[in-house]
């Protein structure tokens, strides 16, 4: 294996699927429970889940599937929506903002999709009440479409014969601040998407959103209760993750693979498809030594696809500088800190929106020289955690973007919600790792359900360059799923 910068994008994938090649996004896409979630006849679906979840590698492999389908599909980005509502400040205004740009978005999008955009056009949408769906139906009927392609006429064929539309909104975090602006925009948003997707039956609007972003849209406005019913929040199980990368690799060799199948497998069987390009085992020192690859890859990742992307590319890198054919564990080892220190910098612009002080908190929680002496710093029980915390409170009270004063236990609650610390307990083949249930996702409450808490191990390298060998010694690998 060569692994220069084209055949490692090839091999794991881009980490942008906007910026995926569309056909080496269909080879390899996986398609988990959270597809058909999302992807179905219900008028208004709210993909939410934290960034490098898969999000926008979701709606392109839907579009892309309904398009084949001859399902009239578009999507909109955020130049689309740009100048719509910024400067009304009266929330009804906002809303009523809102639905005449969307309304107009999806009627210039779709006569432009079949080439039949007119002079004129936005008068005759006005005559119909700003209803999109209205006047395409009636305006497509009339136009002549005999210079349409094939492709084009099976859509136009299908619009007509059922009057349905998807419509993608994707990518809205983008330029996000968390002002009061912002979170009273995608409340509005929200509520027009709600209202058109009600009074035009036949338009079904997908759209993604941030976890960060829907948290603060979703704890800001009280009307957003109304959508939550929509909301579906994209998740993964390092099992799935693993059998992603499985259907990547296979994929790039030209293989077929049967994801079902592979599902029903154990994780070691499952690595056994990786032998070309990853060594089985990883021979570095302490808790990790003779560990099975997939084991340690699958404790440094959050439950992102991305961060595993990104931490193989790395090693691949690594491997491509040595002249190396397969990865092994010294290019992994040499890798580490740079992966930390970009999941670490992730986090914050993540959430700097939501918690300005965030990366203070963050650096706040290293070792202190007692802790590592002791070979401590990383697990804690809820005692210690709540008291870790504390004593970084004594350097100055926290705030929340809001203004409001942050205390112990939401600090806590936020560092859990962020997946910076994890639930652990110590079961018979490793470390039971538990992420933030996203239907708590919206409470600042810390609760004690009988865990012990573990900063991720994502993260041990940013908190903790100068002794990378502590923490191998230390970090326990997680228990096979």
């Amino acid at each position: 294996m060569e692994f220069n910068e084209y055949e490692l994008q090839r091999l794991f994938g881009h980490e942008a699927a906007e910026d995926e090649d569309p056909e080496r996004l269909r080879q390899y896409y996986f398609k988990n429970k959270t597809y058909s979630q999302v992807v179905n006849d219900l008028p208004l679906r709210i993909l939410v889940g934290h960034k490098g979840i898969g999000k926008s590698a979701l709606f392109q492999v839907a579009i892309d599937e309904e398009s084949s389908k001859n399902r009239l599909t578009l999507l909109i980005k955020p130049d689309d929506i740009l100048g719509i509502a910024e400067d009304a400040t009266d929330f009804l205004k906002l809303i009523r903002d809102w639905k005449a740009g969307i309304n107009e978005i999806i009627a210039r999008k779709a006569l432009t999709s079949f080439g039949l955009l007119y002079e004129g056009w936005r008068g005759k949408l006005n005559q119909y009440g700003g209803a999109a769906l209205d006047f395409l139906s009636s305006t497509l009927k009339a136009e002549n479409t005999v210079n349409l392609s094939a492709s084009k006429q099976a859509v136009l064929k299908d619009f007509l014969c059922h009057n349905k539309i998807s419509v993608y909104i994707d990518d809205l975090d983008r330029g996000w601040e968390g002002r009061k602006s912002d979170i009273q925009r995608i409340s509005a948003l929200l509520n027009a998407i709600r209202d058109i997707s009600t009074e035009n039956r036949g338009i079904y609007f997908r759209i993604s959103l941030r976890s960060d972003v829907y948290y603060l849209a979703r704890t800001s406005d009280e009307s957003t209760d109304k959508t939550e019913s929509s909301v579906i929040w994209h998740t993964w199980s390092n099992y799935e993750i693993l059998v992603l990368l499985v259907k990547r690799i296979e994929s790039y060799f030209g293989r077929d693979v049967d994801e079902e199948e592979l599902l029903k497998k154990h994780q070691w069987d499952i690595f056994g498809y990786l032998n070309e390009i990853i060594e089985e085992r990883f021979t570095g020192k302490g808790h990790w030594n003779n560990a099975p690859m997939y084991r340690v890859l699958m404790s440094l990742i959050r439950k992102r696809p991305r961060d595993l992307v990104k931490l193989l590319t790395l090693a691949g890198r690594e491997a491509n500088r040595l002249d190396a054919t397969i990865i092994s564990t010294n290019h992994l080892e040499a890798v580490f800190e740079e992966y930390s220190q970009g999941r670490l910098q992730d986090t914050f612009n993540e959430y700097r929106s939501e918690f300005p002080q965030i990366e203070k908190l963050i650096l706040g929680m290293r070792p202190s020289k007692i802790q590592r002496k002791a070979s401590q710093g990383y697990v804690y029980s809820t005692d210690e955690l709540l008291k870790k915390i504390r004593a970084i409170e004594e350097q100055g009270k926290y705030k929340w973007a809001n203004g409001n004063t942050a205390d112990t236990k939401e600090l806590a609650a936020f560092l859990y919600k962020i997946n910076f610390i994890t639930a652990r307990k110590k079961v018979a083949n490793g470390i039971d790792r538990k992420y933030f249930e996203e239907n708590r996702y919206l409470s600042n409450k810390f609760t004690e359900f009988g865990y012990d808490w573990e900063v991720h191990p994502a993260y041990r390298w940013a908190l903790q360059p100068d002794e990378p060998l502590a923490i191998f010694n230390e970090l326990e690998l997680s228990s096979v799923e």
